[in-house]
C-alpha cells in the first residue's frame, strides 16, 4: 500500500510497489478519460527551486488531467525563500494546503529533509546531482511498453554520466531486475561515480565502460543519451570541451538493432540530432507523454486513489 508514503529515491518502493504504479499507468495510457475525475477535489503543490519544462508541466497535466488543481512557484524568489524561509518550514505551511506536494532543487537531501516536516506526500522531482525518481519511473514505463520489460536487456547510457541524476536513478533502479546489462558510454571526466558502480559490483550486475558510441551501439537493447549539464559545470572551458563528445546522428542509427530505442530525459543540446527524430526507434519525444501518464498513477497511489469502476 502507498497510501501516505514518499517518494525520495527510487528504492523507496520495492519491485512489487514499482509495478502496482507501471501497471496502472499502462491503465491509464488505455483509457485516460476513465480517470478524468480520479482526484476531483485534491490539490498538488509544485516547489520548483531549479527550472524545470517537462517535470513541472508533466506533473500539472498529470493532476488536471486527473481532475485535481495544482499550485505552487516555479521561481523561489517569487517565495518566502527569499525571505530566508527554511525549507523545513516551507514544507510545514505548504502542507496545510496541499495533498501532495512535489518539489525540485539544486541540493541534495533536500526532498528528504522536506519529507520529515509536510503533513502530506512529498515527491522528488530532482535533488542537484542525486536522484530523480519520477524520470525513472517514465524511463521504466517507456522500455516496458517498446520491450515487453527489462528481463535481458542490455542498456547503454551515454553521454554525462558523473553529473546525471536520471542516469544515476535508472541504473541502481534497472540493477534490481533480473539479467540487465549495462554499458557506460562516456569520456572519462564524465564516467559514472563510483557509488555507482561500487552498487553494481556488490550487486553482480554485468557492465563495462567504454567512450566509442560508434563501436558499441550494435550491442545495444536501449540507448539512454543524455545532454553535457552546462550547469553542473565549474570551468566553462572543461563545458565547451566536453559538450559535443558524443552526437548520436542517423549514420550512427544504421549501426543499431533494427528493434533499439533510443531515449533521453530531454532537454537535448547538440546530442542527438534532428535528423533521428524521424527514426521510428527514436522513443524520446514519446517518453515525454509517458511520464504524464506514470506521474498521473503516482499521484493517485500516493492519495490512495481507487481506480475508477468500469
Amino acid at each position: 500500500m502507498l497510501k501516505d508514503r514518499n517518494l525520495i529515491a527510487p528504492s523507496d518502493f520495492s519491485l512489487e510497489e514499482l509495478d502496482e504504479v507501471l501497471s496502472l499507468a499502462e491503465r491509464i495510457v488505455q483509457d485516460p478519460s476513465a480517470y478524468a475525475e480520479a482526484c476531483k477535489g485534491k490539490i498538488l503543490a509544485s516547489l520548483f527551486y531549479e527550472p524545470s519544462t517537462r517535470t513541472k508541466f508533466s506533473f500539472d497535466a498529470a493532476m488536471l488531467r486527473l481532475g485535481g488543481s495544482t499550485l505552487g512557484f516555479s521561481d523561489p524568489n517569487t517565495s518566502s525563500t527569499a525571505k530566508g524561509e527554511t525549507v523545513a518550514d516551507s514544507a510545514r505551511t505548504v502542507s496545510q494546503y496541499a495533498d501532495v506536494i512535489v518539489v525540485r532543487h539544486p541540493k541534495e537531501g533536500t526532498a528528504k529533509l522536506m519529507s520529515r516536516y509536510a503533513e502530506c506526500p512529498v515527491i522528488n522531482a530532482g535533488d542537484g546531482g542525486h536522484h530523480h525518481p519520477t524520470q525513472t519511473l517514465t524511463d521504466l514505463l517507456t522500455m516496458r511498453h517498446y520491450k515487453g520489460g527489462f528481463d535481458g536487456l542490455t542498456v547503454g547510457v551515454c553521454g554525462d554520466l558523473k553529473f546525471g541524476r536520471t542516469i544515476h536513478s535508472l541504473v541502481t533502479c534497472l540493477a534490481r531486475y533480473q539479467n540487465v546489462r549495462f554499458l557506460f558510454i562516456s569520456p572519462e571526466e564524465l564516467s559514472m561515480p563510483a557509488f555507482v558502480i561500487e552498487e553494481l559490483r556488490a550487486k553482480g550486475v554485468p557492465f563495462a565502460e567504454t567512450d566509442d558510441l560508434e563501436a558499441s551501439i550494435s550491442q545495444l537493447d536501449v540507448l539512454y543519451m543524455s545532454r553535457v549539464q552546462r550547469e553542473r559545470f565549474i570551468s566553462e572551458e572543461e563545458y565547451l570541451r566536453l559538450k559535443d563528445y558524443f552526437i548520436l546522428t542517423a549514420d550512427k542509427m544504421a549501426l543499431a538493432k533494427p528493434d533499439m530505442i533510443v531515449m533521453h530525459p530531454l532537454p537535448r543540446v547538440n546530442e542527438i540530432a534532428t535528423e533521428v527524430d524521424k527514426d521510428p526507434r527514436a522513443a524520446y519525444f514519446a517518453q515525454v507523454k509517458f511520464g504524464m501518464y506514470v506521474r498521473m498513477a503516482l499521484i493517485m497511489k500516493l492519495l490512495g486513489i481507487e481506480e475508477p469502476q468500469a
